[in-house]
């Protein structure tokens, strides 16, 4: 298992090189532009296509693997086929044109619909989570947390915590993710099989996994808070910062750049404007 989600990798890139304030930002606004909706089902998964293609543009220029994320997920894809076969036989709305049958049970168009909506939203924000933990240092990732929730400081929340809680939790991923699998190739070598056997027998082999996994969690925890502690860490005391950030023009063309695509994405959002109606191309009725 080589999970990159979570994982900073060390390359010197103009994504990497950005201000982390300027990756945060533009990941929310990423987020937001999925769950929009930009008129009809088919615009929608237009526009998601349209994201996809300046992601896999982003991942090029910051050398994120965007295959080995997938790989290291593959224990996701069990979830998205019991989500498939969950709309196909119980679809809700049961309306439109009807894309094909298995046996007695009509798959209707608006359920490719939806699955592909599932699917597609679930592959961006994978995307967009990678992409932004694995050109940011845990640090600056904990700095630009602090600064977006700075305005919670006036009414009492302790922002610096929560943004190191939050950047250490998405830096112990990949190692959570490795201390797993040692923790299952120490338990294969002493005969549990994870792979084979009914399902009742794989529950009991993932079970036998969970309180070492815990123990583990734990142990390294506290060792994280004891170094914390030795080297001087007061998450009380007034915070300096070591390094500067000096902003620079490709920190400025970002900001162009993801206030550009904000824009954008209200636009088509308000309007809703429909190509296909427009370029006169005749799509499955959905309803």
């Amino acid at each position: 298992m080589n999970l990159t989600l979570g994982k900073f990798t060390p390359f010197n890139t103009i994504i990497h090189k950005l201000d982390s304030r300027i990756k945060l930002i533009a990941l929310i606004v990423f987020m937001v532009s999925v769950f929009l909706s930009y008129g009809t089902p088919y615009m929608n998964l237009v526009i998601y296509g349209g994201i996809f293609v300046i992601l896999l543009f982003i991942s090029l220029l910051g050398r994120v693997s965007f295959l080995q994320l997938f790989k290291s997920l593959k224990g996701l894809w069990f979830m998205v086929l019991f989500i498939i076969v969950l709309n196909i036989f119980l679809p809700g709305k049961t309306s439109g044109d009807v894309a094909f049958s298995i046996g007695n049970v009509k798959v209707y168009y608006l359920t490719i619909i939806n699955v592909s909506y599932i699917l597609v939203r679930l592959i961006l924000v994978m995307m967009m989570t990678n992409i932004f933990t694995s050109t940011t240092k845990p640090m600056e990732m904990t700095s630009a947390l602090e600064w977006l929730f700075y305005p919670f400081k006036f009414i009492g929340l302790p922002i610096h915590k929560i943004a190191m809680a939050i950047s250490l939790a998405l830096r112990f991923i990949p190692t959570l993710a490795e201390e797993t699998e040692r923790i299952m190739k120490a338990q294969a070598s002493r005969g549990v099989d994870f792979h084979q056997g009914k399902i009742k027998e794989k529950i009991k082999a993932i079970i036998s996994l969970i309180i070492p996994l815990f123990m583990s969690a734990f142990l390294t925890s506290g060792e994280l808070a004891d170094a914390m502690e030795a080297r001087g860490y007061n998450p009380d005391s007034k915070r300096t910062r070591y390094r500067a950030y000096n902003w620079g023009f490709n920190d400025t063309f970002g900001v162009i750049l993801s206030a550009a695509f904000l824009a954008g994405i209200i636009v088509l959002a308000v309007y809703q404007y429909d190509l296909f109606n427009y370029l006169g191309i005749s799509l499955p009725k959905l309803s």
